[in-house]
Order: structure tokens, then sequence, then C-alpha cells
């Protein structure tokens, strides 16, 4: 089957969302462009990369060209992207990430490549070669690529609680942590 490359220029939503309860969540990608709806899964770790590596790259893209995002007053957690359009079919599994900074479009592009069992190389990142996964590719404003990274912060950080020892995340009874030697800790402490 031939690689499908997916497209969106100027889409009216790109955010992440989640189904499911703390704990059993699952995460997507979802860029919304008029009637056009396409989704991705992922894990709660790839969405935190995402967002921090927007920001890194915002920051790089405002240091190396002058080029930054509309600044906001920070009491204002910026534009509500919404909830995730459904039904929520994803397309694909992602598995290698890329971002780019389009200078002449004045624009951050974000490829999400489908999970492949053969290693993927940077020569196929962002190239539209018959080889390789199945892609998706958005193109955003840096204003809309900050928002979506504060988005999917706020996303990653809605999941269960960290243990205050190990960090680890704590169900609704506790869990055993591993700085008290496996004995059961309660939310309580």
């Amino acid at each position: 089957m031939a690689r499908q490359i997916h497209i969106f220029r100027s889409p009216e939503r790109f955010l992440a969302g989640t189904i499911g309860q703390p704990g059993e969540r699952e995460f997507y990608l979802q860029v919304v462009d008029g009637r056009r709806v396409l989704s991705v899964s992922c894990e709660k770790q790839q969405v935190a990369v995402l967002a921090d590596r927007l920001g890194s790259l915002i920051t790089e893209v405002e240091r190396r060209f002058g080029a930054a995002p509309t600044p906001a007053p920070v009491e204002t957690p910026g534009p509500d992207l919404g909830t995730l359009t459904t039904p929520v079919d994803a397309e694909f599994r992602v598995g290698t990430m890329g971002l780019a900074w389009d200078g002449e479009g004045a624009q951050v592009i974000v490829e999400l490549l489908a999970l492949s069992e053969e290693e993927v190389g940077e020569d196929i990142v962002l190239e539209d070669r018959e080889d390789g996964p199945d892609a998706l590719r958005v193109f955003l404003s840096l204003d809309e690529a900050l928002q979506f990274a504060r988005h999917a912060e706020r996303i990653v950080a809605a999941g269960r609680p960290p243990c205050p020892l190990c960090g680890n995340p704590l169900d609704p009874d506790g869990h055993v942590c591993p700085r008290l030697n496996g004995y059961h800790r309660g939310l309580g402490g």
C-alpha cells in the first residue's frame, strides 16, 4: 500500500486530547480543518515531549530570527482549544515526531509519523518520498504552536497526582511506593 501523507496547511484546530479516566486515558493528537478531521493516537510522554520541544523551537526562532508569538498575559491560559471532535478514529499510532521552522512561510511544521517496525531515519521526516510510514504534517503559526503547547501541558498535567516521594502516579487507592521499600502508600500519606 502506498504511503499516505496527510497535510494541513492552515487548520482551524490542532490539539491534544484524551479519552478515559486518569490512569486509563488514551492520548490523541487531532487536527480539524472544516469537515476534515484526522486523529492519531500517541503516548502521554509523546504529548509532553511535543509540547516541550515546541516551546524550545519557539524560543530558538525568537532568538535567531526575531519572530515571536503574540504575547499573552500570564494570567490568561490562552484560548480554549476545546475537546476532541468525536467519534475519534485514529488513523495511525505515532512513532516518530519531527519539528521544523519554515522561515519563508513563518510557520512551525509538525510531522507525526506512524509507528513502524523499520528504523525511521531523519531523511524520511518532512520528505514526500514514497517509502516510509504514513505521516500527518501540520503547519502552524507561532501563536498556534504556543497555544497547542500550553494546552498539551494542561492535558498531560490533568492526570493522576504524583506521589510526593517517588513522583510515580497515585491511583485513587494509593500505590506501592519504591521509596518506602514496597509498602503501600495511600493518598493521605
